[in-house]
């Protein structure tokens, strides 16, 4: 491979697409330092925000999904495609791509069509255990397929090259030994009562916050402790919460910025299960109680959990059941030291160590042809 790679990787719509993206391109960039990186996203969409902050150049393409009832978005798809195909034809004529990689969401599905036509190597990454329909259409097409669960070969079936790899994530996630101590000197916590970690994914967590704040109180009685991350929406009105109850065992903030420490911390952790959460709950194994969030794309997060229950590796509550079952759930885990090790051993078995390096692999292969 040339020291000095030009690589494009275009994709994003939530957080589950953009860190893997971020994970790979910071990959590419250590292995290969003179490498000219350019990400290619959706106008409006969260990547035009996260990726420059990150560090990387990226362009936008006037490209949305299509919607499931008939809308005015739909009537203006074929445009809007035929806008991004002819741009991002244009963009790789100009960039000379030695590689195009896709991580899923909407401006992947012309970039990397049209890194084909051009002749390109491709690579997509799915990161999740049920494909977006962008990377199911784009599989059949590519050179190689990331994948981040076992099992998806049915989903792939004309893969040219299928190769599991994980999810990539941040490197001190994968780093929590000798680190409780410090993360309960940090966040102020007591190593002799329960900790209780919820988070709630890039897409917020109405319906957990809302099942967490109707049993504050059970956490007082209980003498449990919860380290929440509210998001920016449900923040004022949780320190409220908090603040009114007036008792050192609950914690509210915004976000949760050293998530090592977080999770070093934490004795079960509460979560939505997009494909990072999933791909770091199995990192650090921790048992966690799983609440889907019911309007993700084809439903993925709900398949994302299953991947771990049908392996006795996580608990799935309902978004519609937070409210009534999440404390109930909660409170037989922590009265249960058994289950939560088989949980703890089960989802330690799911996890893939080293997926970046895993995926740099598949990127050399396809640049040495």
């Amino acid at each position: 491979m040339k020291q000095s790679p030009r690589v494009i990787i275009s994709g994003g719509g939530t957080g589950g697409h953009i860190f893997p993206a971020v994970a790979i391109a910071n990959a590419i960039q250590k292995k290969y330092p003179d490498s000219t990186i350019l990400f290619v996203g959706a106008k409006g969409k969260m990547e035009m925000e996260k990726v420059p902050k990150a560090g990387y150049k990226i362009k936008g393409l006037w490209i949305s999904g299509i919607q499931r009832k008939l809308t005015l978005s739909n009537l203006s798809f074929p445009i809007k495609l035929i806008h991004s195909l002819w741009n991002a034809r244009k963009i790789i004529k100009q960039f000379q791509p030695d590689i195009c990689i896709g991580v899923g969401g909407f401006a992947s599905g012309p970039l990397l069509k049209a890194a084909t036509w051009s002749k390109v190597p491709t690579l997509i990454h799915e990161s999740n255990s049920y494909p977006g329909i962008t990377n199911k259409l784009l599989g059949k097409h590519v050179n190689t397929v990331c994948v981040a669960f076992q099992g998806m070969k049915s989903f792939f079936p004309k893969a040219n090259n299928l190769v599991i790899t994980g999810n990539p994530v941040r490197q001190e996630i994968q780093k929590l030994e000798g680190k409780r101590a410090r993360a309960l000197e940090h966040f102020n916590l007591k190593s002799d009562k329960p900790i209780v970690l919820s988070i709630g994914g890039s897409q917020g967590a109405r319906s957990i916050n809302h099942a967490l704040d109707a049993v504050l109180e059970k956490f007082v009685e209980k003498e449990y402790q919860l380290l929440w991350q509210t998001g920016k929406f449900y923040k004022t009105q949780s320190q409220d919460r908090v603040k009114a109850i007036g008792s050192e065992l609950l914690q509210a903030h915004e976000f949760i910025y050293n998530m090592d420490l977080a999770y070093a911390a934490a004795d079960i952790v509460i979560s939505r299960s997009g494909a990072m959460s999933v791909t770091e709950l199995s990192l650090v194994g921790k048992p966690c109680i799983l609440i889907p969030f019911p309007h993700a794309a084809e439903d993925h997060q709900t398949a994302n959990a299953l991947a771990l229950v049908n392996n006795n590796a996580g608990v799935l509550v309902k978004d519609s059941e937070a409210k009534e079952r999440l404390f109930t759930e909660l409170d037989s885990l922590l009265s249960d030291e058994i289950k939560r090790t088989v949980l703890t051993r089960n989802i330690e078995k799911l996890k893939i160590e080293n997926a970046a390096d895993l995926i740099m692999i598949e990127v050399e292969k396809l640049i040495q042809k």
